[in-house]
């Protein structure tokens, strides 16, 4: 089997660095030999789920699936790391295709946490012997992102001494990705003891599987309503045979499948920049190139290298955290989510303006992307549901600790610049002392009962983290004299100039924005912001940029 030709980590979850590539390089063959261009504008235009060619990807010749299965149950055993990395390839050929691949994973999560040995021998094995695609059901209409709310029940059947052999189901799901094609689906219901996952399969009496939803983008990606209508399965579908477990289940996961969804938005917008920076060396206005050009590039082209540089960089760092311990990392898989597809979305929209008239016309791809993109802020929970994870979860760890948390990011930060070249470590510490500032003054003052004042303090915390963990692979590249090390410490000395920005505006607005505060309060917290400081992080931007755009473009230095 295609498992037994990689090598694990010799130490936490996953594959090693060749095993990992040799993988990437099967993506990369995968994209030549079965999804051209060509092919990938087709499925988009005639909005078709190439079934084929995802069970092709399935087959025992590629089997991609098995990255993400443990080598007990037949797969390579990849990590979060291995995960991301393939994923992110995968989103960046299409992200319709990317979606129906991360769809298996996503299916595949609550046995992986939640199941007994016998369902993950039985399920796992068939994703990894026979190639099954896999639905994750979850969402329903009214409900959404509030697993809490769902509707869909589960009733036991009992025999004649009162023992439970069966449930039967009743209910609705919407929005299942490759919903409409799944061999099995792992479908959350309620039980009298609580939420519950159950194995759904294909054909099952009374399992209905939903014509596909015609969509804004992701046109090669199956997303279907299902319904159930008294759909009984034996008892031994209840994921982890105990019921009333299927919200730990899920939140066990989080962490990891945001990530999954960060990785994806990267590799999309990392597809628009490729289209975009050739157009640019090649197209000629008023006697030079496009690249040539600040109003372009340092408008349309390098503040979105930058900002998926730090992307990337906090990706890598969470995932390497998953692989080293159990811990389930939900809040930094919010982060990593909302910092990354917010960025992704803006990347493929100036992507459209840097490419003029072209970028509007399906051929150039850019436009697709900007419509596939879209999604990626608002499947497995909206932008705003992480700025509500992540400023609760990150106001109650900064009180708790007597801003512990953030006050040993500024630390390190200070520490690292004493280290190498500058890579904005001062501004990163500055700005993390900043957040504990607003988070102390919206709680002492009640202010976290207002929603606004909560995302603010979500967009502050999640700048100052993507910005730190940017910050630490621009040192740790620099002490290795790595080749990529100078244009790492630049993208991190640009983002720092972001966050100084986005920390005082974002900042003021927690001081300022609800009109409340007394006057002796605002007074005591405008200097502890530190604006006048943080704005400093500018110094110099353009010619940090003038450099940045150099190395993009290929130009000379």
């Amino acid at each position: 089997m295609l498992a037994t030709q990689f090598r694990s980590e010799p130490t936490g979850r996953g594959l090693d660095a060749e095993s990992r590539q040799m993988i990437l390089d099967i993506v990369s063959q995968v994209r030549k030999r079965m999804l051209p261009r060509e092919k990938i504008l087709e499925y988009d235009r005639t909005e078709t789920f190439p079934e084929d060619v995802i069970r092709q990807l399935l087959s025992p010749d590629i089997g991609l699936q098995l990255l993400f299965i443990p080598e007990e149950y037949g797969g390579m055993g990849g990590g979060a790391l291995d995960c991301c990395a393939i994923t992110r390839a995968m989103a960046k050929i299409c992200l319709g295709i990317g979606t129906a691949f991360f769809a298996i994973q996503l299916g595949a999560d609550p046995l992986l946490v939640g199941g007994t040995e016998e369902q993950k021998a039985r399920w796992l094995g068939a994703i990894a012997e026979r190639g099954a695609l896999v639905a994750y059901a979850v969402t329903e209409p009214g409900a959404g992102s509030n697993l809490a709310a769902l509707k869909t029940k589960a009733e036991p059947v009992t025999d004649q001494n009162g023992a439970v052999t069966a449930y039967r189901i009743n209910g609705t799901k919407q929005f299942i990705s490759t919903g409409g094609y799944a061999d099995f689906i792992t479908l959350l219901a309620k039980t009298p003891e609580g939420p519950s996952f159950f194995v759904v399969e294909k054909g099952t009496p009374g399992f209905q599987q939903g014509k596909g939803e015609e969509k804004h983008g992701i046109r090669a990606s199956n997303t279907s309503p299902l319904t159930f209508t008294d759909v009984e399965v034996p008892a031994e579908n209840l994921i982890g045979g105990v019921p009333g477990q299927g919200l730990k289940q899920a939140n066990k996961v989080f962490g990891y499948t945001r990530l999954m969804v960060a990785s994806m938005a990267l590799g999309a917008a990392e597809a628009a920049l490729d289209i975009v920076i050739p157009y640019a060396q090649e197209r000629v206005q008023f006697g030079t190139t496009l690249s040539e050009k600040q109003g372009y590039t340092h408008k349309l082209v390098v503040p979105h290298a930058v900002r998926l540089a730090a992307a990337a960089a906090h990706i890598e760092e969470v995932a390497r955290q998953l692989d080293a311990s159990d811990e389930d990392r939900q809040v930094e898989g919010s982060i990593a989510k909302l910092f990354t597809t917010e960025a992704a979305n803006r990347c493929a929209d100036d992507g459209m303006q840097a490419l003029g008239g072209y970028g509007y016309i399906t051929e150039f791809e850019v436009e697709k992307i900007k419509r596939d993109v879209k999604i990626t802020c608002i499947y497995e929970g909206t932008s705003e549901i992480q700025q509500s994870i992540i400023s609760t979860f990150r106001w109650k760890k900064t009180w708790k600790t007597k801003g512990g948390f953030y006050t040993a990011i500024a630390e390190e930060m200070e520490k690292l610049a004493a280290s190498g070249p500058d890579a904005g470590y001062g501004t990163y510490a500055r700005a993390a002392r900043a957040v504990n500032e607003a988070v102390f003054l919206a709680h002492k003052n009640r202010l976290t009962r207002q929603q606004a004042v909560m995302f603010a303090l979500a967009d502050m915390m999640t700048w100052v983290e993507v910005g730190a963990a940017l910050a630490r692979k621009a040192a740790r590249l620099s002490e290795a004299g790595d080749a990529d090390a100078e244009k790492t410490v630049l993208a991190a000395r640009i983002f720092a100039a972001e966050v100084g920005q986005l920390i005082c505006r974002r900042g003021t607005h927690v001081c300022l924005g609800t009109g409340g505060l007394a006057g002796d309060a605002v007074a005591d917290f405008l200097p502890k912001l530190a604006c006048e400081d943080l704005m400093q992080s500018c110094r110099g931007v353009y010619r940090d940029m003038d450099r940045a755009a150099d190395i993009l473009f290929g130009r000379a230095s």
